[in-house]
């Protein structure tokens, strides 16, 4: 054992011995951390009490999720990372989404001249993307971080090896996917016992990762995407090991897309709302470009002087404005010359908000916007017509993290549907995602699979800065109800003035240009749904937890209020260096 994996053990279990409860909310100096796992926070704790700064931190915290929630997230998956550099006083971005391999054509989910049902295309080496993870963390590390990989992989070792007490959430996710695991035998052996779930209250154990982590440790970035490791994925994608009897599709990934793969670093998407500089991933992350749309929507009422049933109403349909134009416009900006300008300019926000009825909900789906005419260059030559929403998986992860020295991290990162693909890679303990099914399954679209692109996402890491200073940051799993989960929390906090807390424990409703709003399990008989009911709106069917949101506030007396979920997702973890007395 290295020293640094004893450190980490050390620091791991003095940190579990002086937690004697979960807690959501957690206010203190010095660093900060909040993550949907206890396990994950206690990482990022441990690599800055040892001197790691935000970036570490956040990687540390990474990389033990993907032990703990390995069916949100992981190294076989991708992800977005939005850092607040303090000394520089500048935001970056750093893209590591996955690609389409190269061969891929917009036919990918075509068969017999039809789209391929959804839930078959999931669970298929189809589906997976070249994962992007790991050179994200690479580049994080390099260019942002203090520490190397084997010092911040080293608490997620200790995690993997020693295992943790599966609870009743993790145990539901893996019934609620039996029969995807069941076609792969990897992944059986590692989340089923008998045919079923690993039960709450048993030690779950992932020694293969632990063996990867090590890998990576000592090879870094290149024992990834070279090598024995790198064919294993190629190998798993392509000709996906399943269970006797059972055939499901390969895919078209070779070593030289491995081998080929580049993170992003991106100049980030900026707006303001009521004296906040706002700050949030570029495409092809959807995220940023779809919220700050329907904040400078709201922005022209005055919400704080209005009922709380008004406000969500306007929430509501300045959402549903802001998707018709995300799902007409936007996919990756190295293939489409998206109006991103255009759809953040305050004028075009004004006579998108002109469409709205302050009394009525729209009847149903309304159509994108023309935003071209607000561009530098308004030459553009597409005008796409409306679309209906597609199925995105809701099934990501999110955390947060800040340091001494003011820099801050909002990273978001998943492998698409609950357990992505389904498919363990073989001996090496991770799940590969099923990203390509954010693809537009038929054009012409912009987001339609292509060779090398990388699929629209939801994904929104955001900061907020006030008075050139770093006010609160937010994040959230969910698919497409990320965007809302994170605009609504935003709503809930500057404009209703809600704590942070209670701005993420809030009845959460998600609309999407669709016919009905999603809505949470008890919401639909409160008195605030009869009271959106009267200006029309209507409930969907599907009933569920929305988002599972982590956030930082950075308070006027120079201490830091680390927030989880109170509720949702089995409670989250937040946590500080030094907690206030």
């Amino acid at each position: 054992m290295t020293r640094f994996l004893r450190a980490a053990l050390l620091l791991v279990l003095l940190t579990a011995t002086a937690t004697h409860a979960r807690t959501p909310v957690a206010t203190g100096t010095g660093g900060a951390a909040a993550t949907i796992s206890e396990q994950a926070t206690r990482s990022a704790i441990a690599v800055l009490d040892r001197g790691g700064n935000a970036v570490d931190a956040a990687v540390a915290a990474a990389a033990t999720l993907g032990v703990t929630d390995p069916f949100s997230c992981g190294i076989g998956g991708g992800g977005f990372m939005v850092v607040y550099l303090a000394k520089e006083k500048r935001v970056v971005t750093l893209d590591h989404r996955e690609t389409a391999p190269a061969a891929v054509t917009p036919a990918l989910f075509i068969e017999d001249g039809r789209e391929m049902d959804f839930d078959t295309a999931v669970a298929s080496g189809l589906s997976v993307g070249v994962p992007g993870t790991v050179r994200g963390w690479h580049e994080a590390l390099q260019r942002y971080g203090t520490m190397s990989f084997e010092q911040v992989l080293a608490p997620a070792i200790v995690v993997a090896e020693q295992g943790f007490t599966v609870d009743a959430n993790f145990s539901g996710l893996v019934a609620r996917n039996e029969g995807k695991f069941r076609r792969f035998p990897a992944t059986a052996a590692l989340y089923l016992r008998e045919g079923k779930a690993v039960p709450a209250g048993m030690t779950l154990r992932n020694p293969d990762l632990a063996r990867t982590y090590r890998l990576l440790a000592r090879g870094g970035v290149d024992a990834f995407y070279e090598g024995p490791l790198a064919r294993a994925i190629v190998d798993a994608v392509n000709r996906p090991p399943t269970a006797v009897g059972v055939s499901v599709r390969g895919g078209r990934m070779t070593l030289a897309d491995l081998a080929d793969y580049e993170a992003r670093v991106r100049a980030p998407v900026h707006s303001t709302y009521r004296g906040y500089e706002l700050y949030g991933m570029p495409l092809p992350s959807s995220g940023g470009v779809t919220v700050f749309e329907a904040l400078n929507i709201l922005e022209g009422y005055d919400l704080k002087t209005l009922p709380r049933a008004q406000v969500e109403h306007l929430y509501l349909e300045a959402s549903r404005l802001a998707f018709a134009d995300r799902d007409a416009y936007l996919a990756d900006p190295e293939y489409v010359d998206a109006p991103v300008a255009g759809l953040l300019s305050k004028d075009y926000a004004a006579r998108r908000r002109a469409l709205i009825d302050p009394a009525r909900a729209a009847s149903g789906p309304v159509a994108a916007g023309d935003p071209f005419a607000f561009q530098q260059d308004a030459s553009y030559p597409l005008r796409p017509a409306p679309r209906a929403l597609l199925p995105e998986s809701a099934h990501t992860t999110h955390l947060t993290v800040s340091d001494k020295d003011g820099n801050v991290v909002a990273y978001t990162f998943t492998i698409e549907d609950w357990g992505g693909s389904g498919i363990v890679v073989p001996g090496y303990g991770f799940l590969l995602n099923n990203e390509l099914t954010d693809f537009d399954f038929t054009g012409p679209h912009p987001n339609v699979p292509e060779g090398g692109k990388r699929p629209r996402s939801s994904m929104t890491p955001t900061l907020a800065l006030k008075d050139g200073k770093p006010a609160f940051s937010i994040g959230s799993p969910g698919g497409s109800t990320i965007i809302t989960t994170v605009l609504q929390t935003i709503v809930n906090h500057v404009d209703l003035g809600l704590r942070m807390d209670q701005a993420v424990d809030a009845p959460r409703l998600s609309q999407r240009n669709g016919a009905m709003t999603y809505i949470e399990p008890g919401y639909a008989d409160s008195v605030q749904a009869k009271a959106l009911m009267q200006r029309g709106h209507r409930w969907s069917g599907l009933v569920e937890e929305i988002g599972a949101t982590n956030a930082l506030v950075f308070n006027p007396d120079g201490t830091v209020t680390a927030v989880s979920e109170g509720r949702r997702h089995g409670i989250g973890s937040a946590q500080v260096q030094t907690p206030a007395r």
